[in-house]
Parts: C-alpha cells; sequence; structure tokens
C-alpha cells in the first residue's frame, strides 16, 4: 500500500479535498490527517472503480492531468449536455459524438467516466473527489465510475475516515477543556459543566497586526490564546498614566502565548479595557472565546443541572404482564408489515379489553442488516422510560424465529400518514404536534438520552389523537457534557455537526425538531434532494439559505431559526433548562402546556379506530 510522500500530491489532494462541496467544511488538521492516511490504487482502462448499486466504504480522489483536462472535458460535455437533449439540430450530432473516441494525445492519464442506469453523467479528469458518501455511513452507490485511461487513484476508507474524525474532535475538546481548567474563573466548576461550556467556545482568528481589544472600549469577551501570540501594549501619557486608544503614546506591555488568558472581568459585568491586544504572531492569532451573555445564561443552567442528571425511573410494569408469555395473548389483527416482520395487535386472553401491538423481529434479518446494536438500544431506553409521550415498551419474548416486543398500541398510525393526505397541518395543528415531541425529548434529554431519529413516520397518534414517539433504534444515553460520534438518522433531518462527524449531543434533536415544524407546516422539509449526497450539502449551506414559504408564520420562522442554528451551542436547548425554554417562545404564547401534560386538550385529529375498537370489545 503506497502512501504519499511527494509534496505535489499532497497540495493536489489538498485542493481537491478543499473544493468538495461536502469536505470543504472539514478542519485543516482534519484535512491534513486526512491525507496523510491516502494510499494509491491503480486501475487499468475499462476497469469498474465504483459499481452502481454495490456498498461502498471508500472516497476517491484523484490527481489528474492540469494540462489536458480542459480539452477532453469540452469534448465530452458536447455529448453529455442535458441543455442540448430536446434539440432536433444536436440530435444526430450527439449521437455521432459519443462514438467518437478522444484522440491518443488528447487522452488524460487520470480519465474516467461515471454513468447512472447506463446513461452518462460526465467524464472527469482532472482533481476531484467522488464517492464521498461511502465514508458517512454503510449505503449503496448511486453511479458507476469506470476508468477511461490508466488512472492513479488515492483513497481512503470509512473506518479510517471516522478514526480520524473522532480523534481530532476528542483532541480538541480535551485541549479546548485543559484551557478553561488553568482559569480561574472556570476552576472550580463540575466536570461535566466544564465540558458542556467548552462546546460554548467559539474560535476566532485575527490576522497579523489586527487589534483584538482596544484600549478604552467597552467589552464584554473573555479570551484565551489557541495558538500565536500577542502584544500587549497602553497608550499612556507623558506622566504615565493610561489614555483611551488614539491618544497618547502607545507603549509595549509584554507578550502573551497560547494557552494564556485576557478579558476576564468582562464575564462578570461591562469591562472597560486596559490595554491594547494586538496579533504579532506572523500567521496570525486563533482565540476561544466567550461572551458574557452566553456564560451567565449557562451558568444559570449549570445551577440547575440537576434536570439533566434524573437517575433512571424503575420501569413500571402491570402486575399482570410480569409473568405472561406468548400464548397468553391472542392476535386480533395485523397493523403493520416490514423486512423486519410485522406488528400485530394483540389482546390479553384473560382481559379482552387490554390490547397491545406486538412486534415480531426477524431474528435473521436483524443479523443480516447488522441491526443487533440497534434492538438493543431500543429494548434498553424504552423499557426505561414512562412518559406520556413514548410508546412503552412491558415486556420482551424470543423463540427461534423472532424477537418480539409488546408495545403500547397506538391504533391511529403514523402522523406522516396524515399529513401526506392533508399536505400540510396549520399552525395550531401543528403546534399540538410539536408540544407532544418537545414534553417527549425534554424526558429523553433529563436522563441523558439523545433520540436521533426524529420525522413524522416516528410519530404514532394513540386512540384519542395523542402523539407519541416511536424507533428508538438511534437513541443512544450519552449522559451530561459528552458526546457521541456515531453516523445516523434521516438524510434530511441530519444535524450538519452529524454530517461532518464533529461529534453530536442534545442539540442534534433540537436541529431536528426545527426541521420537523417546517416540515409539518410546508409539507416538505427543507433540505431535500434525490440524492443522500446533495442533501448533505444543501444542509451545510444553513437554515438562512432557506426561502421560507408564506404558510410558515414569521414567529414559526423565527422558532425554526433558532433550532435549527449551525452552531449547536447557539441552539434553543442547549443552556438553561433544555428544550424547556422553548415553551417560552412566542411561537407558544397562549399555549396551554399543563393541559397537554394532563391529557386535557382536545387534539386537533382524533382518528378512526372504530374498526379495531368493535373487534376488541365484541370478542
Amino acid at each position: 500500500m503506497t502512501r504519499i510522500f511527494n509534496f505535489r500530491t499532497r497540495e493536489v489532494l489538498n485542493q481537491a479535498i478543499l473544493e468538495n462541496d461536502f469536505m470543504k467544511n472539514l478542519d485543516t488538521s482534519q484535512v491534513v490527517e486526512i491525507v496523510e492516511c491516502m494510499y494509491s490504487v491503480k486501475f487499468a482502462p475499462n476497469s469498474t472503480i465504483i459499481r452502481e448499486g454495490e456498498l461502498g466504504s471508500v472516497v476517491y480522489v484523484m490527481e489528474g492531468d492540469l494540462e489536458k483536462q480542459l480539452a477532453v472535458s469540452v469534448l465530452a460535455s458536447f455529448w453529455t449536455a442535458s441543455s442540448l437533449d430536446n434539440s432536433s439540430f444536436f440530435q444526430d450530432y450527439r449521437g455521432a459524438a459519443k462514438n467518437v473516441e478522444i484522440p491518443g494525445d488528447m487522452k488524460v492519464e487520470g480519465s474516467i467516466e461515471v454513468t447512472r442506469d447506463g446513461n452518462p453523467l460526465r467524464v472527469i479528469s482532472h482533481p476531484t473527489v467522488f464517492g464521498e458518501l461511502a465514508i458517512l455511513y454503510n449505503c449503496m452507490r448511486t453511479a458507476t465510475v469506470k476508468a477511461i485511461t490508466p488512472c492513479s487513484l488515492w483513497a481512503i476508507d470509512r473506518k479510517s475516515f471516522q478514526a480520524i474524525m473522532m480523534k481530532t474532535g476528542i483532541l480538541k475538546h480535551q485541549r479546548h477543556l485543559e484551557f478553561l481548567k488553568s482559569v480561574p474563573t472556570f476552576a472550580s466548576l463540575a466536570p461535566e459543566t466544564l465540558s458542556k461550556l467548552v462546546g460554548l467556545l467559539e474560535e476566532v482568528h485575527y490576522e497579523p497586526g489586527e487589534y483584538v481589544i482596544r484600549q478604552g472600549a467597552r467589552g464584554d469577551t473573555f479570551y484565551i490564546i489557541a495558538s500565536g501570540q500577542v502584544q500587549v501594549t497602553q497608550n499612556t501619557r507623558p506622566s504615565g498614566s493610561p489614555v483611551p486608544h488614539g491618544e497618547g503614546k502607545e507603549k509595549f506591555v509584554r507578550l502573551m502565548g497560547r494557552g494564556e488568558w485576557f478579558g476576564e472581568k468582562a464575564l462578570k459585568n461591562e469591562d472597560i479595557r486596559t490595554a491594547n491586544i494586538i496579533a504579532s504572531y506572523p500567521k496570525g492569532v486563533d482565540c476561544l472565546v466567550l461572551d458574557r451573555d452566553t456564560n451567565c445564561a449557562y451558568q444559570r443552567f449549570a445551577i440547575s443541572s440537576k434536570y439533566f442528571l434524573v437517575p433512571y425511573r424503575e420501569r413500571f410494569q402491570l402486575l399482570e404482564l410480569k409473568e405472561t408469555n406468548l400464548q397468553d395473548f391472542a392476535i386480533v389483527g395485523t397493523l403493520g408489515v416490514g423486512g423486519f416482520g410485522r406488528v400485530e395487535l394483540v389482546q390479553l386472553r384473560k382481559d379482552p379489553t387490554r390490547t397491545y401491538a406486538l412486534k415480531k423481529l426477524k431474528k435473521h434479518y436483524i443479523v443480516v442488516t447488522k441491526q443487533e446494536e440497534h434492538v438493543m438500544n431500543e429494548r434498553t431506553i424504552l423499557m426505561a422510560c414512562n412518559s406520556e409521550f413514548i410508546v412503552r415498551l412491558f415486556k420482551t419474548f424470543k423463540d427461534r424465529k423472532y424477537l418480539y416486543l409488546l408495545m403500547e398500541v397506538c391504533l391511529g398510525g403514523e402522523l406522516w400518514t396524515i399529513l401526506r393526505n392533508r399536505l400540510f397541518f396549520a399552525e395550531s395543528t401543528t403546534q399540538f404536534y410539536v408540544a407532544c415531541v418537545v414534553e417527549a425529548l425534554i424526558y429523553l434529554h433529563s436522563r441523558g438520552i439523545v433520540y436521533r431519529d426524529l420525522k413524522p413516520e416516528n410519530l404514532l397518534l394513540d386512540q384519542y389523537g395523542y402523539c407519541k414517539m416511536t424507533d428508538f433504534g438511534f437513541a443512544k444515553k450519552i449522559g451530561l457534557g459528552r458526546k457521541t460520534w456515531t453516523f445516523c438518522g434521516t438524510p434530511e433531518y441530519v444535524a450538519p455537526e452529524i454530517i461532518l462527524n464533529k461529534g453530536h449531543d442534545f442539540s442534534a434533536d433540537s436541529w431536528s425538531l426545527g426541521i420537523l415544524i417546517f416540515e409539518l407546516m410546508n409539507g416538505t422539509p427543507p433540505f431535500t434532494s434525490e440524492e443522500p449526497m446533495k442533501t448533505y450539502n444543501i444542509i451545510l449551506r444553513g437554515i438562512d439559505a432557506v426561502e421560507f414559504p408564506r404558510k410558515i408564520t414569521r414567529n414559526a420562522q423565527n422558532l425554526i431559526k433558532k433550532l435549527c442554528r449551525e452552531n449547536p451551542s447557539e441552539r434553543y436547548g442547549y443552556s438553561k433548562g433544555g428544550l424547556r425554554e422553548i415553551r417560552k417562545h412566542v411561537w407558544f404564547e397562549g399555549f396551554d402546556w399543563e393541559g397537554l401534560r394532563h391529557r386535557q386538550l382536545k387534539p386537533p385529529y382524533v382518528p378512526k379506530v372504530g374498526y379495531y375498537l368493535y373487534i376488541i370489545y365484541s370478542s
């Protein structure tokens, strides 16, 4: 396996990565590590590099020949240009052009052709990243890539890529944590509070000669030098007493370097800066910045952090279920069927009015699709939950072929089905369902659980019309102030930090909640495309690039944007009381939260479940 030793190759690969819509969002240190871990792979002419429909786990970068790529791409684009598809004038020429072979002296060493369903999409001969979706998660290739000429590519597999992302993320978090520990203001805080505070730090770069702060200015920001060096100066009168910036003579005081800090008084109250701080390192200075409002808000949250540290309650078990087995239940009807198995409506034989949903999971399917961990997650977490807004799991069984989950029955079906039939929901309808989700997330987050799979398909309605969260395969207990690194979720709902493998926490659920509000009021989510990779790139552009439809009111837009900030620490739900602060948002003004929790509110839609109830009560 050939590694990279050539400086030019490193530069070309680095540039190709930085020009890729997805990978350009990575940190410089991550790009360096990725390039260092890449290995050379050679392909002969007409050989297949990537095959459409196969599982992929490797991303490739092609060096290409910069001198010849333009001529080749012009010729190739003639017969792949979609703008000519409907032109009768060009049809004959396009057909002929497809059969024209690129002249030998124009063939670029490192030319590849991309096709889908046998149709040519493009020819690539310049430094390019391709196949990048495969390094995010296990998925099918969406196109075929073949070598036109002998190709020497550089590759990195998913396992190595994700290891790099996790390693750099953990090291960065640890480095920032050590910086905070060295500051007396933060030294006495609990470890979990410090860890959470790290997420509030903003990295800011200052060019050489740039003023970080100016003497005499009012300040509300605290700084830690992460790299580089700054110069401290003071403007003084001839007598030596300080004067505002721009007056008197600027006098050198001292140099400050990595790990040192300044401006800590600004965290407590407004501070009049008593000196100038100027970036003096040739490559500039990187500072970790924390403003007073953010710090104060978080400190108030930290005081009441028991909200997050409530221990698991012992799962309430109905007395009649403790000693039951499969033979104690009779099947009433089928609620759903899928590749995993089926969901049956069952009733307790000795009390037919007590009904449940029995989820039958094929053991073989679980193993083949590598869902063992997800199934165990769902069982462990649901058995520990007891909330009116989460589907309950009462007991599990197993036999030779199946695993069985005995769950609370929700006869109203998926919220997604109702949304599909109605196209979109009115604002008041959306508020009701979103409020149910908020209560479920508050419950989960208070127990250190991140959900990570919010979408209308995973929200069920009970027979009264109340919304309950289900499908906990991606849920995970992470605790307070910690992150997890698994890539999971539905493409349209995935938060940027999950896409970029930066590590994520409860704030990933805040992002998904904002997407849910948008979809319920609009009928479709804000970020969507036919291909997952394109969806991820659209997500990385941010919520501010989205044009909101008129049916999403101004207050709803405001809440969505607060939930979908690119920086997780800026989202609703990150500080203070977690997602409880959403209850105070103007969009929920006048909403009866107590009535919701006591199930006193009338749902906007009451399912018609007479067929099932007739069977249950007439048996």
